[in-house]
Protein backbone atom coordinates (compact mmCIF):
# COMPACT_ATOMS: atom_id res chain seq x y z
CA UNK A 1 0.00 0.00 0.00
CA UNK A 2 1.18 3.22 -0.89
CA UNK A 3 1.29 6.23 1.44
CA UNK A 4 0.91 9.56 -0.63
CA UNK A 5 -0.38 13.27 1.24
CA UNK A 6 -4.02 12.91 -0.38
CA UNK A 7 -5.33 9.35 0.46
CA UNK A 8 -3.71 6.11 0.99
CA UNK A 9 -4.13 3.69 -1.90
CA UNK A 10 -3.47 0.35 -3.49
CA UNK A 11 -1.13 -0.34 -6.97
CA UNK A 12 -4.02 -0.22 -9.74
CA UNK A 13 -6.12 2.77 -8.27
CA UNK A 14 -6.13 6.45 -8.44
CA UNK A 15 -4.32 8.52 -5.37
CA UNK A 16 -6.35 11.49 -5.65
CA UNK A 17 -9.85 10.36 -6.02
CA UNK A 18 -9.43 6.25 -5.26
CA UNK A 19 -11.26 5.25 -8.40
CA UNK A 20 -9.73 1.89 -9.94
CA UNK A 21 -7.10 2.93 -12.69
CA UNK A 22 -7.79 1.58 -16.56
CA UNK A 23 -5.90 -1.38 -17.45
CA UNK A 24 -2.07 -0.55 -18.85
CA UNK A 25 -2.14 -0.11 -22.58
CA UNK A 26 0.82 0.68 -24.89
CA UNK A 27 0.22 4.29 -24.30
CA UNK A 28 3.02 5.97 -22.14
CA UNK A 29 0.29 7.69 -19.34
CA UNK A 30 -2.71 6.30 -17.80
CA UNK A 31 -5.69 8.92 -17.28
CA UNK A 32 -8.22 8.13 -14.35
CA UNK A 33 -11.75 8.12 -15.60
CA UNK A 34 -13.38 9.83 -12.81
CA UNK A 35 -10.76 12.90 -11.73
CA UNK A 36 -9.07 12.88 -15.24
CA UNK A 37 -5.48 12.63 -12.91
CA UNK A 38 -2.80 11.69 -15.60
CA UNK A 39 0.04 9.61 -14.52
CA UNK A 40 3.18 9.39 -16.64
CA UNK A 41 6.21 6.92 -16.62
CA UNK A 42 7.43 8.09 -13.02
CA UNK A 43 4.52 7.01 -11.42
CA UNK A 44 4.95 4.40 -8.85
CA UNK A 45 1.98 2.47 -11.02
CA UNK A 46 5.25 1.45 -13.44
CA UNK A 47 7.03 -0.58 -10.97
CA UNK A 48 3.63 -3.11 -9.99
CA UNK A 49 4.61 -6.47 -10.71
CA UNK A 50 1.96 -8.67 -11.25
CA UNK A 51 1.94 -12.70 -10.14
CA UNK A 52 0.06 -15.72 -11.07
CA UNK A 53 -0.03 -19.41 -10.83
CA UNK A 54 -1.31 -22.23 -13.28
CA UNK A 55 -2.39 -25.29 -11.92
CA UNK A 56 -2.31 -28.24 -14.45
CA UNK A 57 -3.77 -30.90 -14.09
CA UNK A 58 -1.87 -34.30 -13.37
CA UNK A 59 -1.99 -37.15 -15.75
CA UNK A 60 -3.03 -38.73 -12.46
CA UNK A 61 -6.27 -36.33 -12.38
CA UNK A 62 -7.17 -37.42 -15.57
CA UNK A 63 -7.36 -41.04 -15.26
CA UNK A 64 -9.60 -40.23 -12.63
CA UNK A 65 -12.14 -38.77 -14.41
CA UNK A 66 -11.63 -40.36 -17.65
CA UNK A 67 -13.08 -43.82 -18.06
CA UNK A 68 -11.01 -46.24 -19.42
CA UNK A 69 -12.40 -49.35 -21.92
CA UNK A 70 -12.67 -51.62 -19.41
CA UNK A 71 -15.03 -49.39 -16.90
CA UNK A 72 -16.96 -48.14 -20.35
CA UNK A 73 -18.38 -52.05 -20.65
CA UNK A 74 -19.29 -52.06 -17.16
CA UNK A 75 -23.20 -52.33 -17.01
CA UNK A 76 -23.67 -51.95 -13.41
CA UNK A 77 -22.34 -48.71 -13.46
CA UNK A 78 -25.39 -46.72 -11.55
CA UNK A 79 -28.83 -47.67 -9.75
CA UNK A 80 -30.04 -50.76 -10.53
CA UNK A 81 -33.99 -51.77 -11.49
CA UNK A 82 -35.90 -54.62 -11.38
CA UNK A 83 -37.01 -54.34 -15.44
CA UNK A 84 -37.20 -57.16 -17.91
CA UNK A 85 -34.56 -56.71 -20.39
CA UNK A 86 -36.33 -57.16 -23.86
CA UNK A 87 -33.25 -58.94 -25.31
CA UNK A 88 -32.44 -61.78 -22.85
CA UNK A 89 -34.88 -61.78 -20.72
CA UNK A 90 -33.04 -60.68 -17.51
CA UNK A 91 -34.96 -58.68 -14.76
CA UNK A 92 -32.27 -56.82 -13.86
CA UNK A 93 -31.00 -53.36 -15.57
CA UNK A 94 -28.91 -50.38 -14.32
CA UNK A 95 -30.61 -47.32 -15.42
CA UNK A 96 -29.13 -43.50 -16.30
CA UNK A 97 -31.87 -40.22 -16.37
CA UNK A 98 -30.95 -37.46 -18.26
CA UNK A 99 -32.17 -33.95 -19.87
CA UNK A 100 -32.32 -34.23 -23.52
CA UNK A 101 -35.06 -32.35 -24.51
CA UNK A 102 -36.57 -29.13 -23.00
CA UNK A 103 -36.98 -28.57 -19.29
CA UNK A 104 -40.87 -28.46 -19.31
CA UNK A 105 -40.83 -31.70 -20.71
CA UNK A 106 -39.75 -35.22 -19.23
CA UNK A 107 -36.72 -37.11 -18.80
CA UNK A 108 -35.06 -39.61 -21.07
CA UNK A 109 -33.52 -42.84 -19.13
CA UNK A 110 -30.88 -45.14 -20.57
CA UNK A 111 -31.39 -49.18 -19.07
CA UNK A 112 -28.55 -51.43 -20.06
CA UNK A 113 -29.21 -54.76 -18.86
CA UNK A 114 -26.38 -56.37 -16.31
CA UNK A 115 -26.26 -59.81 -18.72
CA UNK A 116 -26.32 -59.20 -21.73
CA UNK A 117 -25.11 -54.94 -21.90
CA UNK A 118 -28.28 -54.48 -24.43
CA UNK A 119 -29.32 -50.85 -24.03
CA UNK A 120 -32.56 -49.45 -24.41
CA UNK A 121 -34.02 -45.88 -23.68
CA UNK A 122 -37.37 -44.39 -22.36
CA UNK A 123 -38.91 -41.14 -22.81
CA UNK A 124 -40.83 -40.12 -19.37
Amino acid sequence: MESNNDIETYPGFCSKCGSILPSLSMEEFIKCYSCKTVFGPESNLWNSIAEYNIILNSVEDIDNVVKTEHNKNDADDGPIAERRCSQCGHNQMSYAAVQLRSADEGQTVFYTCLNCKFTESENS
